[in-house]
């Protein structure tokens, strides 16, 4: 695979990362680089970007309605309410990645959450969006950074508020996944839906 466009199923342009799998497609045409609002919304990416640290983004796609379903919906408040017999049962569940140290990340990154006032989780990674203006569009996939200044700020931000699993790389897909930064090859169809 090289860096640039690759046309798609369809044979309109997209980045390469997307047509490995249906999945991959999918979720690059209709999600990725879409804003994300609403603090149980980025919640759930928070958590999936750091579950999927150390693993193919394809393995958390496969699993992401499994995701869902042994956690709520994500709902931060009901996560928050977890018992260590919650914690448990994650790491039972076979549907996920039972990862004993993101798990127990993800519950207490919830139960802080709870603390903070409706909009502020929104509010704080949103304030790192950067100026899409002084971005240059990538060309090919090698002008896509894996962390920027942003996204290690908001790193630093995320971990001083008590948050966990929240390194620079992690924040730097968070901001490609959300639409803080559209990250989209400059030819890639999906560049001006985001």
């Amino acid at each position: 695979m090289t860096g640039a466009a690759q046309p798609g199923p369809d044979g309109a342009l997209r980045c390469p990362w997307a047509l490995s799998a249906d999945e991959y497609v999918a979720y690059h045409d209709e999600e990725w680089g879409r804003p994300v609002h609403g603090d149980d919304a980025l919640f759930e990416r928070l958590c999936l970007e750091a579950f999927q640290s150390g693993l193919s983004w394809i393995t958390i796609l496969r699993r992401r309605e499994n995701f869902r379903r042994a956690f709520d919906g994500f709902l931060i408040d009901k996560v928050a309410a977890y018992t260590a017999a919650d914690a448990e049962r994650l790491l039972a569940d076979e549907g996920i990645i039972r990862n004993r140290a993101k798990i127990e990340a993800t519950l207490a990154n919830a139960k802080l959450l709870t603390q903070w006032p409706e909009g502020e989780l929104d509010g704080l990674i949103w304030s790192f969006a950067p100026d899409p203006a002084g971005r240059k569009a990538p060309r090919t996939i090698g002008d896509v950074p894996a962390i920027t200044d942003e996204s290690t700020a908001l790193s630093k931000a995320l971990k001083k508020r008590g948050l966990r699993f929240v390194g620079p790389t992690t924040a730097y897909a968070l901001m490609q996944a959300c639409g803080l930064v559209n990250d989209h090859l400059e030819v890639c169809v999906a560049r001006d839906r985001s």
